[in-house]
Order: C-alpha cells, then sequence, then structure tokens
C-alpha cells in the first residue's frame, strides 16, 4: 500500500469525483439510491455543486479505487451531525483494508470539524456493508420500509448511527 492515499477532494479534482461516482453507479448500481443515468447527465456546474460537501477519495497512485461523502446537517442544533453518502470501493480492492483507512480519513476530518454523530443509510441486503459499519462502531437505529425500489422491487434501507 505504498502508493496508496485518501485526499479530499477540492473542486480541481472534478475528472476524479466524475471518474469513480460514474464507476461507483456502473458498478454497484443496488448500493445507491441515486443511478447511473441520474448522474452521468449532470453538468459540470451540477457535479462541482455536489462536491461543495467533503468528498473522499482513495487513490492508488492517481487511480481512484474508493469514495465516500460526508453531509453535514445544517442548523445549530443538528450541526453535530453529519451523514456518510457515495460509499464505494472498486471489488478488486475489497479485503485490502482500504475501505478502513478511508473511513478513518473521514472520520478523523468529521471529529476535527465538530461532528459527534454520524449516520448513513444501508441496504438491508448489503450485508458485507453491515458487518463493515458495525466493526466500526455502528449500530442499526432504525428501518426505513421501501426506502427504494429498484427493478420494480421495494428495497429497505438500515439507519446506522456511531456516536
Amino acid at each position: 500500500m505504498d502508493d496508496v492515499r485518501v485526499v479530499k477532494l477540492a473542486a480541481d479534482d472534478l475528472p476524479i469525483f466524475k471518474a469513480i461516482r460514474l464507476e461507483s453507479l456502473k458498478m454497484a448500481p443496488e448500493a445507491f439510491a441515486n443511478t447511473f443515468a441520474d448522474w452521468s447527465s449532470l453538468s459540470d456546474e451540477e457535479w462541482l455543486d455536489r462536491m461543495k460537501i467533503p468528498v473522499f477519495v482513495t487513490l492508488k497512485g492517481s487511480e481512484p479505487v474508493g469514495v465516500m461523502g460526508l453531509m453535514p446537517q445544517r442548523g445549530e442544533k443538528r450541526s453535530h451531525r453529519a451523514s456518510i453518502i457515495m460509499v464505494y470501493l472498486r471489488e478488486s480492492e475489497q479485503g485490502s483494508g482500504l475501505a478502513n483507512v478511508l473511513l478513518q480519513a473521514l472520520m478523523d476530518f468529521a471529529k476535527e470539524s465538530g461532528v459527534r454523530q454520524l449516520e448513513l443509510n444501508v441496504n438491508q441486503t448489503n450485508i458485507r456493508a453491515i458487518r463493515f459499519y458495525q466493526r466500526h462502531g455502528f449500530q442499526t437505529v432504525g428501518r426505513i420500509p421501501a426506502a427504494l425500489i429498484a427493478n420494480g422491487l421495494e428495497v429497505d434501507e438500515l439507519i446506522m448511527v456511531r456516536r
């Protein structure tokens, strides 16, 4: 893992963000509420707008292989909370420890930013992801029935929280 690093993207990194986000939607469509079609037609301005939240990418050399976003809650009473979104790690890198490194970088940034509670939604059938989050201290606190409709099927999502 010599040539691997996690970086917080800046506006200049738009091509990196586009590459890994579109890859994630193409390769793991069941993992996301959005679709490849939702994102592939966005203008650069819309992409940049979506990069206004902190977005972290794992680079192997100069190639992005993983991504996670952090969506802070707004408002004084909710500023201690943020949601983890857009989580993806290329299949060839799964089991390598890179997901741990990426999540740790995001959690460190969140803590430094005053976030005390991280939240996320995960497809109830994604057992590997659920176990990953549990290993990192996330607990299931609820379920959203029919959170998504994919291929005509209703899919529940679990709400997980780490305080």
